[in-house]
Order: structure tokens, then C-alpha cells, then sequence
């Protein structure tokens, strides 16, 4: 059940948050907590209710362990050694399910032997409830957790909104909210900020990423070589169709969570604005930013131990990260691009060097829409192809009706034609790139919006747009990208 789905928005959403409400009004503060709960677990197995023995069992366990830890003071090898267990025991769930094939497709590589594979299905949202379970059992283990009951607990790692794709939210930023008896009634403002900020995060998903997607998908999948306008049109259709993909997404959960007085921590604050690597994770995926920050490079040592120590923790970090993206190593490699990236950022600061801003920006924008090669490229060749291309290494093709004032270029043998994929050189398909890219560099995102929003006129008439549009555009399903990690 996908948020851009009609199940979702006339069926699912609109019963559960009258079934919430409802019980709410009539006191049964726990029972509408139940409610939120079981609704959120026949979210998670509409896709598959073999999934669901899978993430209740990780609840009691990590719950059960995640209480202990809390009620210990004074911790001793045993109290390691339990947290240890659990931690490595969430990471050998995750790793058995999503990285086994990985690792014996590479074992029989590098020692040609013939183990046969597992081919087992990912279960949904297994790297995200797991990260955000680990995060509790660690804090329980600091003392940065009280003792809550199982219930509370289902709502927190089940909440619907946030389940499937983040944010990986903390305990103390969403059971305190549950606990607020101010937010146990209906709140109008809330409502209406919920579905503002849902429509134009449907709008970004179903009219724009997927628009950007059909592109992408040509140039990735269904070309045998780019030419150079080719190249970069499928590299920025596919950066854009992840931006607003990954932005609806996090809209999306956003409003539905603002339905139940429940503010989800910020994930996404217009990543193409940054200036440097740094600020790129600063804005992008921003708890996945936190927790690798938190439970990998601050365990590491950070930069607590020297500045080539602090080096390789990056490294460290991001080699992980691109590893929780995806089971391969073009993902392990763009993991490494962002990494080295890092570095770089580091040592070029280290030096006092600046630049302007406008040169800044446009050299951030650019190493990300590269290093997003890798990551969209299902093997090696196919990255290689996008980046030939870019290079201009298949040759340069222009835009045919820009033969007339161009036409002295061919003596450079620049040609002049629709090229193999005419719809990646249109004037619409080159119009909405450079459209789209200035929307994103230069327009209010969605938590700007958030704050300045009013319940008015304007904000009622934008809402209504955005939703009609998108729903009248929701003629396909086409999961989240983020679903897939």
C-alpha cells in the first residue's frame, strides 16, 4: 500500500485517523494508541504478512533488551557483552537477509567455487526499523531512556508515516508526543497542515519524480550508448526524479504524522542548495546523517584522535553508508566518491581555502550528480556508459533546431539531429531539467513552507491543486526509490 496509492489516501488513511480520533474523543487514550499500532502493522503487511512475525519478533527483542539496559546503573562486562549481543544480533538480521547473495556471489568469484544463492526477498523496511532499534538499545545502554511499555514501544518503531523509509527517528523525539495529553485531541491546524503538506508531496512523487523517471530509465536501462546531451540528460533526469521522489516521500510522511499531532524530526532541507560536501549531508537523508554520525564516526573516535585517524573515519562512515544503501559495489563505490569527497572538503578547509559561493555550489552539485551515477547504475558498465557519455566520449549530438545558429560547430564534427533517443533530446525534456533545477536552487522547500503556513484562502487553494493534479496523474503505481534500501 503505497502513499501515492488510492488505497491509501480514500481507504487507509481516512479510517485510521477516524478510528484514532474517535477513540481519543472517548477517552480511550490507550486504546487509540492500540488502534495506531495495529493499523500501522496492517500497513506493513499489506505487501507481504510474511513480513510481520519478522518485525514483531525484533520488537520484543529489542524492547526486552532495550529495558534491561535501562534498568542497570553501574555496567559491567556482562551489560557490554548483552549490548554487544544485541546489537550484533539486529546487524546478522539485516545482513543475513540483504547481504547473503552479495556475499556468496563474491565468494564464488574470487574462489571460483559454485555456492548456489539464496534469493531471499528484502523484507520491507528492514534498514530502517533496524537502525532505529539499534539507536534505542544504544541510548538504553547510556541511560538516555526511561522504562516504557511494550505498547508505547509497537507505536514507536511501527508508526506508519515514518516506517517504511524514515526518518530513523529517536525514542525521545516521538513517545514523549504520544505521551503529550495536549496532543490527544484534534487539532484543526494540524489537519490542515498535514494535507498541505501531503499534497504537494504527492505532487512531487506522482507528477514530477515520476515524470524524470521515464528518462532516467531510458538512459540507465534501455541504451546501449550516450551521446553527450543523452548523457547528462538521463545523469540529471535521474538526480532530479531522486530528489523529488525522495522529498515527496519524506512530505508525505510528514503530513500523514501531522494528522496524529505528531511532528517527525526534519530529513530533507533542499540538498541541491548546498555549498560543500558536508552541507550536502547536513540536508540530505538528515537521520541517516545523525545516526552514522552518532553510533559509527563518534564511536570511531571522530576527530577526537588526530587528522589522519579522523580521515579514515569518514572513509569508515561512508564505505558503510553506501553499504546500507545497497548489497553491491557500485553502491560500496559511491559510498567511497562521498567519503573522499568528505575528505577532500576537510583537507581544502584545513588550508583556509574558499570559494565563491556560486563556484561553491556549482562543484557540490556537480560531484553529487556524478557520484549519483553509481548509485542509480545496476553494474559497472552501465555507469561507464553515462559517464562516456557525459565525457563526450560517444560523440556530440546537438538539438537538430539548433542547426541554423550553431552550425559552424561542425567543424569540430558536432552534429546536428534528434539523436538514438529523441525523447532525451527534446525542448520539453531540456526544458523541465533546467525548470526543475532552479525550483530546487532557488525555491522555499517544504519546511519553510511548514512554518510559514496559515490556514487561508491561498493555502487551502494550493493544497486543492496539488492533490487534484497528482491524483488525476496517479494512473501507474511506482514505488518510492527509498523502498528499495
Amino acid at each position: 500500500m503505497l502513499f501515492n496509492s488510492f488505497e491509501f489516501i480514500f481507504l487507509f488513511l481516512p479510517i485510521c485517523f477516524l478510528g484514532y480520533f474517535l477513540l481519543v474523543h472517548r477517552q480511550a487514550h490507550r486504546k487509540a494508541k492500540l488502534w495506531l499500532a495495529l493499523a500501522s502493522l496492517f500497513y506493513y503487511s499489506w505487501w507481504k504478512v510474511s513480513y510481520l512475525p519478522l518485525i514483531l519478533g525484533s520488537m520484543v527483542f529489542n524492547y526486552y533488551i532495550g529495558n534491561r539496559l535501562t534498568k542497570v546503573e553501574n555496567h559491567n562486562l556482562k551489560t557490554k557483552l548483552v549490548l554487544w549481543f544485541a546489537v550484533l544480533s539486529n546487524l546478522a538480521l539485516l545482513g543475513y537477509f540483504k547481504y547473503s547473495d552479495f556475499l556468496i556471489e563474491n565468494i564464488n568469484q574470487a574462489f571460483s567455487s559454485s555456492i548456489d544463492l539464496l534469493h531471499l526477498a528484502l523484507p520491507l523496511a528492514i534498514s530502517f526499523f533496524t537502525f532505529q532499534q539499534i539507536a534505542y538499545i544504544v541510548d538504553s545502554y547510556q541511560g538516555e531512556t526511561k522504562e516504557y511499555d511494550f505498547l508505547n514501544y509497537m507505536v514507536f518503531v511501527s508508526f506508519f508515516p515514518q516506517l517504511i523509509a524514515g526518518p530513523i527517528v529517536h525514542h525521545k523525539e516521538m513517545m514523549p508526543q504520544f505521551e503529550d495529553s495536549g496532543n490527544q485531541r484534534l487539532k484543526l491546524q494540524n489537519v490542515c497542515l498535514g494535507l498541505f503538506i501531503f499534497s504537494i508531496g504527492l505532487f512531487k512523487k506522482v507528477v514530477i519524480a515520476d515524470t524524470f523517471a521515464k528518462w532516467a530509465t531510458i538512459g540507465y536501462d534501455h541504451s546501449v550508448s550516450l551521446t553527450l546531451v543523452e548523457a547528462w540528460v538521463t545523469s540529471l533526469s535521474y538526480s532530479l526524479q531522486l530528489y523529488f521522489d525522495f522529498s515527496g516521500y519524506t512530505d508525505m510522511a510528514m503530513g500523514a504524522a501531522f494528522l496524529f499531532n505528531i511532528e517527525l524530526p526534519p530529513n530533507f532541507n533542499s540538498p541541491y542548495k548546498a555549498t560543500s560536501i558536508q552541507d550536502f549531508w547536513r540536508r540530505w537523508h538528515m537521520t541517516l546523517s545523525r545516526f552514522l554520525r552518532d553510533y559509527i564516526y563518534i564511536p570511531l573516535g571522530g576527530n577526537r584522535k588526530g587528522e589522519f585517524r579522523t580521515l579514515n573515519n569518514l572513509m569508515t562512515t561512508f564505505l558503510l553508508g553506501g553499504l546500507w544503501h545497497g548489497a553491491g559495489w557500485t553502491f560500496i563505490f559511491w559510498g567511497f566518491l562521498h567519503g573522499a569527497g568528505l575528505i577532500v572538503h576537510r583537507v581544502w578547509n584545513g588550508f583556509g581555502y574558499r570559494l565563491p559561493k556560486w563556484i561553491a555550489w556549482f562543484v557540490t552539485f556537480q560531484f553529487v550528480n556524478i557520484a549519483w551515477v553509481f548509485f542509480r547504475a545496476t553494474s559497472w558498465s552501465d555507469a561507464i556508459k553515462v559517464l562516456k557519455g557525459m565525457a563526450g566520449m560517444n560523440g556530440v549530438i546537438l538539438p537538430e533546431k539548433l542547426a541554423g545558429p550553431l552550425q559552424f560547430l561542425g567543424q569540430w564534427n558536432i552534429q546536428f539531429s534528434a539523436g538514438n533517443y529523441p525523447e532525451l533530446m527534446s525542448k520539453t525534456t531540456l526544458l523541465l531539467i533546467f525548470v526543475f533545477l532552479v525550483v530546487v536552487g532557488w525555491f522555499k522547500n517544504s519546511l519553510e513552507l511548514k512554518d510559514e503556513f496559515q490556514i487561508n484562502f491561498k493555502t487551502v487553494l494550493f493544497s486543492a491543486f496539488f492533490f487534484v493534479v497528482a491524483v488525476l496523474s496517479m494512473n501507474r503505481l511506482s514505488a518510492f526509490l527509498y523502498f528499495n534500501f
